[in-house]
This record gives C-alpha cells, sequence and structure tokens, in this order.
C-alpha cells in the first residue's frame, strides 16, 4: 500500500512538472502579445474563476479567521510571480526556471533568520553550493544585456521562498489547502487590476487567446497535481521530483526556441537542484 501511495504521489508530482515547465512555455509565447503584469492577471483570474467555482459547487465556505496571513502571502506570492513571468520572458526558460526553483535555498536561509531555527550540516552545505551555483548560472546574465530579468528571476525565488513560510504557517494553522491557493489568485487578481490600471490592456484575439488559456489552465492543473503529489505520496521524494520543471524546460527551450546551454549552465542548473534537495531534508 506505502509503495503504491509513493508511486501514486510521485507520478502526481512528474505530472505537475510536465504542467509548470508548459505554463513557462505558454508565458513565453504570450510574452510576445501582453506584457508580464497581463499574463499574471489572466493567470490569477483563471484560478480564481476555476477554484472559485469549484468550491461553490462543492458549497466550501470562503470566511476564514487567517486573512491577515493570507493577505501577507499573496501580496508577497504575488510579487514573486510577477518577478518570474518577467524572467521567463527576457531569459531562455531552463534560466529563469532554475533561478525560480532557488525558493527551497531561500526558504531554509529565512527560516534560520526568521524562525530561529537550526539547519544540519546537510542543509548548510547545500546553501553553499545553491548559491555557488547562483554565481555561476548569473555570470553570463550579468555581463549581458538581461542582467536585470536575471536579478528579477533571482528576486522571484528569494519571495517565493519567503511566501512558503506563511503557506507553512497556514498549514500549521489548519486552513484547508483550497482556501490558501484561491485567496492566493484572488489576491494577485485584484493587485493585477491595479496594476493595470497604470498600463495600457492588449487586445484579446482569436490569435492570442489560446495563449492566455494555457497559461492559466497549465497552472492551474499544476497546482492541482502538486497539492495531490504532497498528500498521497512522500513529502521529500515529490520536493525532490519538483526539480524535473527545470529538466523539461530545458528540453522544451531545445526544441522550441534552439536554447543552447553551456557546460557552465548546466553545472549551476546541477547545484542549485541539489542545493535544493539538501535545503529540504531537515
Amino acid at each position: 500500500m506505502r509503495y503504491r501511495q509513493w508511486r501514486l504521489g510521485s507520478g502526481w508530482m512528474v505530472v505537475a512538472a510536465v504542467l509548470f515547465a508548459l505554463m513557462g512555455l505558454f508565458v513565453k509565447l504570450g510574452a510576445k502579445h501582453f506584457s508580464s503584469t497581463e499574463l499574471v492577471f489572466w493567470r490569477t483570474l483563471i484560478g480564481v474563476l476555476t477554484l472559485g467555482g469549484a468550491a461553490l459547487w462543492r458549497r466550501e465556505r470562503f470566511a476564514t479567521p487567517l486573512l491577515r496571513y493570507h493577505l501577507q502571502r499573496g501580496v508577497i506570492g504575488y510579487s514573486s510571480l510577477l518577478m518570474s513571468f518577467y524572467a521567463i520572458a527576457h531569459l531562455p526558460l531552463a534560466t529563469a526556471s532554475t533561478l525560480t526553483y532557488t525558493s527551497p535555498m531561500f526558504l531554509a536561509l529565512l527560516s534560520v533568520v526568521l524562525l530561529r531555527e537550526r539547519l544540519p550540516a546537510q542543509a548548510l552545505a547545500g546553501l553553499a553550493l545553491g548559491f555557488a551555483g547562483v554565481v555561476l548560472l548569473l555570470k553570463p546574465t550579468l555581463s549581458g544585456d538581461v542582467w536585470f530579468a536575471g536579478l528579477l528571476g533571482l528576486a522571484s525565488g528569494f519571495l517565493a521562498g519567503w511566501s512558503y513560510l506563511h503557506v507553512r504557517e497556514l498549514g500549521r494553522q489548519g486552513e484547508a489547502e483550497w482556501r490558501v491557493v484561491f485567496y492566493f489568485a484572488l489576491i494577485s487578481t485584484v493587485g493585477g487590476l491595479l496594476l493595470m490600471s497604470l498600463e495600457r490592456w492588449h487586445p484579446v484575439t482569436l490569435d492570442n487567446v489560446g495563449l492566455l488559456l494555457g497559461v492559466g489552465a497549465t497552472a492551474t492543473l499544476a497546482q492541482l497535481a502538486m497539492t495531490r503529489a504532497y498528500k498521497v505520496g512522500r513529502k521529500l521524494t515529490a520536493a525532490n521530483l519538483s526539480y524535473l520543471t527545470v529538466v523539461f524546460s530545458c528540453l522544451l527551450g531545445a526544441l522550441v526556441w534552439g536554447d543552447a546551454l553551456t557546460a557552465d549552465s548546466l553545472l549551476a542548473m546541477g547545484l542549485i537542484i541539489v542545493s535544493g534537495m539538501l535545503a529540504g531534508r531537515r
């Protein structure tokens, strides 16, 4: 029975990794038609409608005593999402995905700084490897004309790690998983509307609506698959398998745009992936 659950959880995480990589593909293609702010807005709006509709159908309660945690997580997570989409639009897909996946490394670091947690030696070694990987990965980016996107990608990973602290606290308080995802999408959608009041909306046409639906559908399904993986499988195994998103992003980048990765880039990605795995062993 345990083996079956392990296989099922692993399978769901592989599905989630494929969907997250496809989301990056749709974001990069959609960047030709929409700004990063618009892409995030449409992505979260589809999530609000999907999750909200499902909750209404099941007659779930939307009220929560943990609104303050949701607001904090929502603002931090929305900022991370904006930076991540900008990085995806301006960097090779594999590079942007890897920078986003520095979040476990920053989560471990923030747990020490903010929560005064003590990390085992292997987690500390993972942090050192991770920062070495970041420097190696960003070295060519910072010397080129896309250095700003590289720094935003790294900042996205930092904010995502900070956001996960709030998610962990919401879980400890017993908050339902669907409400955690729903309120994040709702707050992000409202934030998108506020920011878009300062920008120009690009028209949604038959030529580009498929890209928006692709972003929203893959992101929502990926989150559901990831949640399922952590629920039915082993958390550590699921967390390690989540790094397959980087692998799938490499393949998509090579197939669609012919992105060529140098030996240094591959080594840097490997260091960051190993860092995340070690940092999660607590």
